[in-house]
């Protein structure tokens, strides 16, 4: 079939007249036609999953509605129009009811009638499949293990609750330093959950002014105050049935937070200048850089809004404590901006991933990200060197290194430092230390049998 071609089923038990109707709709070179006489013979083809069915009302082993009610279960996308040598209105509403898109009698203008009917529907059917597609596009962008890069034990653990989460409408409180990832990880609980089909809608709490976060939020009408000079949907209706992602919820001014409160335990709104409630179903999905326990005991937060809001709380290590997950995902960018900017792709050398290893990275995932397309930039070759490697303009790209060199260390006091606080960061396991470090796991052992090392807390 070509890619803007119908699929259409004709289902009449007169074989003659069904021929006739099948030869008319073919005069369309758009247009697949298929020809069944019994429902058995249809339901056995359903699996073809044609875009428009005509069905005729009375058929020897079943009638328009019970194939109507088939049909609904199986291909609810389908446009169903029903021809019929019943001239009964009442009828015809009744199969409408039931989901039927047009209602046709058999007469002499009926070719002509299902030939407008079905082009009509055309541009309908092929707007569905753009959007069907699109929603696959997006379905498998937002896969777990496509939006979030990593295979450490804390990226693992990430992904479990992540798991959790889309099972279940809970409220999701996503905690993280900046730049580790939040709002992906909304996304990507929003688009596996039952939820995909609508709305994920996010607002940044911290960039929205003080005095226009309840219009944001809840909407108002005309005249509420001074510049309303038409009704506004809030984000809250705007995110119905689907997913309200309130990103650095810990910036939110505590003289709404009531408001947002009554909001999420009533499930209903009222917009700005009315009084009218409105039934909202929305998921609540929050983030915040914050500790927003500790903003509870400065006063800075609602004690009851902080529980309200917890839910099921994901935490997202730094990208300091995701271990080799630094690598994968600094490949991950290289090959997506590679490719999206037509380069030859290109792969990190030996020594530029120990320097990668040795960064702290303060702007997490977001830093790593623009470090490596930089590197990218500045590579007139297939491999990236270390010198293709910026510091930020901070200098904190390489803290902890930075921090060593200032203490004016020999350079055995700084390499026993070093293996001490990976160590320390990665529960003591030797082998997985000897292997991010590029050194013998013997080398380690033997510094840890001279007490140069400890495998326990201190």
């Amino acid at each position: 079939m070509k890619p803007n071609s119908l699929l259409i089923h004709i289902v009449e038990d007169d074989t003659l007249y069904g021929a006739m109707l099948r030869h008319y709709l073919q005069l369309n070179p758009d247009y697949t036609v298929k020809l069944f006489t019994t429902a058995k013979e249809f339901k056995d083809a359903v699996t073809e999953k044609p875009d428009i069915i005509t069905l005729d009302y009375s058929l020897p082993d079943a009638t328009a509605t019970e194939v109507i009610d088939y049909l609904k279960e199986r291909l609810p996308d389908t446009k169903v129009i029903i021809i019929s040598g019943q001239n009964n209105i009442q009828v015809a509403i009744d199969l409408l009811k039931k989901g039927a898109h047009d209602y046709l009698v058999k007469d002499a203008e009926t070719q002509e009638r299902l030939w407008m009917a079905i082009q009509k529907l055309q541009e309908n059917v092929h707007l569905q499949k753009q959007v069907k597609q699109l929603q696959n596009e997006v379905e498998k962008k937002y896969a777990f293990s496509n939006s979030i890069v990593g295979n450490s034990a804390a990226t693992r653990r990430v992904f479990a609750l992540m798991e959790k989460a889309v099972t279940t409408n809970i409220t999701v409180s996503i905690s993280g330093e900046t730049g580790t990832g939040k709002e992906l990880v909304a996304k990507s609980i929003h688009f596996n959950s039952n939820r995909k089909k609508f709305g994920f809608v996010p607002v940044n709490v911290a960039a929205i002014p003080k005095d226009l976060i309840e219009s944001e939020l809840f909407g108002h009408e005309k005249g509420a105050f001074t510049g309303a000079i038409g009704r506004r949907i809030g984000k809250f209706e705007e995110a119905h049935q689907g997913t309200l992602f309130l990103d650095e919820i810990g910036e939110m001014d505590i003289s709404l937070q009531a408001k947002l409160l009554r909001a999420l335990q009533e499930k209903e709104i009222t917009r700005i200048g009315s009084n009218e409630n409105i039934k909202v179903d929305v998921r609540i999905i929050v983030a915040t850089h914050k500790n927003l326990e500790e903003e509870v005991q400065k006063g800075n937060f609602r004690q009851d809004l902080y529980y309200r809001l917890l839910g099921l709380p994901i935490h997202l290590p730094p990208l300091r404590e995701r271990d080799s997950d630094v690598i994968l995902i600094a490949k991950h960018c290289i090959e997506q901006f590679c490719k999206e900017n037509s380069m030859p792709e290109k792969i990190l050398s030996v020594e530029t991933r120990k320097k990668l290893m040795l960064m702290q990275f303060p702007g997490n995932i977001r830093q790593l990200k623009s470090v490596v397309e930089l590197a990218c930039v500045l590579c007139d070759g297939m491999e990236i060197e270390p010198e293709h490697i910026q510091e930020t303009p901070s200098g904190n790209g390489l803290l902890y290194l930075d921090n060593l060199t200032k203490q004016g260390l020999t350079l055995r006091q700084y390499t026993t430092k070093l293996i001490q606080h990976y160590l320390d960061i990665h529960d003591y396991d030797v082998l997985h230390v000897a292997d991010l470090l590029d050194i013998g796991k013997s080398t380690i052992y033997r510094m840890i049998n001279n007490n140069e090392l400890v495998l326990q807390k201190r």
